[in-house]
């Protein structure tokens, strides 16, 4: 089978592992009868972000120096470019798309008349398509690598970790929707939508790999930018909302401690 066969299958299950985690998280809903408590709710957003955080340094900034140093560039300037776009990338999301974060009032981006429902769903997929690109670039990275051992389980541990986190993140989505009065099948179903993004832009972006191989180290960090805004923005601060917010803290240190274990040891 071809490299690109080959990371088209590991793309679709890694993209497909995330999707599928997050609709085990949506499935929640049909165990809670009550929303879910506030320390719950900041582990789970900590952790979150201690898993985005370092898969955005070991599976994507890193490869993307190392990258470009491979092929005579300075490693820092595609890294440190990449990056910046990355953040651009999303203020203009989160400023043109109308979408509302869960446990506001006052929904983000440009005016419209969707209903709050819609807009707290719109404000996980947006943020769920760095994750999608972050998974499928890995893949794409890999195959270029020609089947390369340590590309591969890298690659799968960034999927794995995503997948983690995506659990709690699918939790988030369906019961707050449950909260604003809708049926717990029509919530679950929102929520786990709110993943199919990852598998289309991951699998996406391994069917381009051949048109983007020049720019790839661009676009590793261009992913890692995007998700570092969505932690930085959004989850951090709501991970440390109120009283008692050293769960929240706790949970970015255990997100982050356990996605870095598991790139360093799938990738050996």
């Amino acid at each position: 089978m071809s490299n690109l066969g080959d990371s088209l299958i590991f793309a679709a299950t890694g993209t497909g592992f995330t999707f599928l985690m997050t609709a085990l998280g949506s499935a929640v809903v049909f165990f809670f009868k009550k929303k879910m408590s506030k320390s719950v709710q900041r582990i789970f957003l900590g952790f979150a972000a201690g898993v985005m955080i370092a898969a955005s340094v070991w599976s994507l900034l890193i490869p993307a120096i190392e990258q470009a140093e491979a092929e005579g560039m300075i490693g820092w300037i595609p890294a440190a470019g990449g990056f910046v776009l990355g953040i651009v990338f999303l203020i203009l999301m989160d400023n043109l798309t109308p979408h509302l974060h869960i446990g506001e009032t006052k929904p983000e981006g440009v005016h419209t008349s969707m209903k709050r429902t819609s807009l707290l769903m719109m404000a996980v997929t947006l943020h769920n398509i760095p994750e999608g690109m972050a998974v499928g670039l890995s893949f794409a990275l890999a195959a270029q690598d020609g089947l390369n051992f340590s590309s591969y389980m890298s690659a799968l541990a960034l999927a794995v970790g995503i997948g983690i986190q995506n659990f709690p993140e699918g939790a988030a989505i369906s019961l707050p929707l449950r909260q604003e009065g809708m049926s717990r099948t029509r919530a679950f179903v929102y929520g786990a939508l709110s993943g199919v993004v990852e598998p289309i832009f991951g699998i996406t972006v391994v069917l381009i790999a051949g048109f983007i191989a020049p720019i790839m180290s661009w676009l590793l960090a261009f992913a890692a930018g995007a998700m570092m805004y969505v932690v930085v923005e959004e989850l951090i601060p709501e991970a440390n909302l109120g009283e008692h917010s050293n769960v929240g803290t706790l949970g970015v240190m255990a997100g982050f401690l356990i996605m870095m274990i598991l790139d360093i040891a799938l990738a050996v």
